[in-house]
């Protein structure tokens, strides 16, 4: 079993930063890809970023140049430095993980996510 815990979300005025957490623990050999997805109220969740293990990111058009995403894979956790933020960009903020299993593939999974509020 696995589980995906993110963290840091909260209350934050435009233009403002936050910084989010994720770790995945339990029964984990390797993880491949990690992202961020968000869902405001009445939308379909949304890619925010996305990196894989080698480090590469890339960006949703609307977070690129404010939002930056890393990765530790010692501690197999994710983060997301959030700049600049925008009403807008207000959401629950989820983190998955997509874990390895060999040949048996991989699977993905995903935390309860963390509310961002951004008041203007």
């Amino acid at each position: 079993q696995v589980q995906v815990v993110e963290s840091g979300g909260g209350l934050v005025q435009a233009g403002g930063s936050l910084s989010l957490s994720c770790a995945a623990s339990g029964s984990i050999f390797s993880i491949n890809d990690m992202g961020w997805y968000r869902q405001a109220p009445g939308s379909q969740r949304e890619l925010v970023a996305r990196i894989t293990r080698g480090g590469g990111a890339s960006y949703s058009d609307s977070v690129k140049g404010r939002f930056a995403i890393s990765r530790d894979n010692a501690k197999n956790a994710v983060y997301l430095q959030m700049n600049s933020l925008k009403p807008e960009d207000t959401a629950v903020y989820y983190c998955n993980a997509d874990v390895l299993y060999g040949v048996r593939g991989s699977y993905t999974y995903w935390g309860r996510g963390t509310q961002v509020t951004v008041s203007s």
